[in-house]
């Protein structure tokens, strides 16, 4: 089969054909329709995030079609021909402190689509059928590729941030224009932040409802209640503590950024708060791909085939994308 495998970090991806995976118990063998590009596929390609397997497959925002099941029972109720979903979270052991607390995000055992294991920038995948999240038969692939973590790991980052009725979302990607969307029907106002000039991006935002778009060293019109910062900026983090109100939050909601600067603790004073989002569970897959044709919503994408996954993810340290890129096999 065709794939596109990282063999040294910091190095473009090599186009390659490479057998097709076989899958083991308790495992699927999936027909990759689209597979959606993410900052952290940057991260381990990059080399910020330790110890990736390699060579590497890249790729967890993953739809395609179940052709085979892995030796013994099929699990999990899936069937032969049933379009499923894959993403980061690609098994824990179900057995530690975490696993057992429905903390299955921070199992100590975990493994990760492509990072610890092998992708979707490939024909086909392998997938633990219990981290597989069934779809409609006829959801369209490209369009709901980029919810499998921009839309999950938003979501998990948007559940963090409470019941903040201004929302600040700083780095106006992938993630943010389908959290926005959530958030309006939630009842919320959303302030976008973006890097200075990007005139496209805050224009994006205003045109998906947010009721004020700037630069991210701006202070919005009015102080908010909770700030999500999506950019894998440190330098974000002390910025968008100042732009609280007393009692709000900063969710933090990358795998990787880079380090915070120090800030005096007035900025955190009077209970504001930091966290950090790590990964997912299932059972935020479940409720989000549940909400989400109710918002209902809209993604926007622009595809790529799969040979062009190097020029994808240019596009996107660049800052050069409107939404989700989505390779297409």
């Amino acid at each position: 089969m065709k794939a596109l495998v990282l063999e040294s970090c910091g190095q473009p991806l090599v186009p390659r054909e490479v057998e097709r995976p076989a899958p083991g118990p308790g495992q699927v063998l999936v027909k990759v329709a689209a597979c959606a590009v993410c900052r952290t596929d940057l991260h381990v390609i990059d080399g910020e995030l330790p110890h990736p397997k390699l060579p590497l497959i890249p790729g967890h925002e993953i739809v395609g079609t179940i052709e085979a099941f892995g030796p013994g029972e099929a699990a999990c109720g899936l069937q032969i021909g049933q379009r499923v979903g894959i993403p980061w979270l690609g098994w824990t052991c179900g057995a530690c402190e975490y696993c057992r607390s429905g903390r299955e995000n921070l199992c100590d055992a975990a493994e990760f689509t492509g990072y610890t294991r092998d992708g979707g920038y490939a024909e086909y995948t392998v997938a633990d059928a219990r981290y597989c999240f069934p779809l409609p038969g006829d959801a369209e692939a490209v369009s709901v590729a980029p919810l499998l973590c921009a839309g999950l790991i938003g979501y998990r980052s948007l559940v963090k941030a409470g019941n903040a009725h201004r929302l600040g979302l700083y780095g106006f990607g992938a993630a943010a224009h389908i959290v926005i969307q959530v958030a309006l029907h939630q009842g919320r106002e959303v302030f976008a932040f973006t890097r200075r000039g990007d005139n496209a991006a805050q224009a994006f935002a205003r045109r998906l409802g947010a009721v004020w778009a700037g630069a991210s060293d701006e202070k919005p019109p009015e102080l908010l209640d909770a700030a999500i910062v999506f950019a894998p900026s440190g330098e974000l983090v002390p910025l968008a503590l100042r732009s609280l109100h007393k009692g709000g939050i900063v969710v933090c909601g990358g795998i990787h950024m880079s380090d915070i600067p120090s800030f005096p603790y007035s900025d955190l004073w009077q209970e504001r708060s930091i966290c950090s989002v790590a990964n997912l569970t299932r059972r935020d897959g479940e409720e989000f791909l549940r909400l989400a044709p109710q918002v209902p919503v809209q993604v926007t994408t622009e595809r790529f085939p799969l040979v062009a996954a190097n020029e994808a993810l240019q596009r996107l340290r660049s800052g050069r994308l409107n939404g989700a890129a989505v390779l297409v096999p």
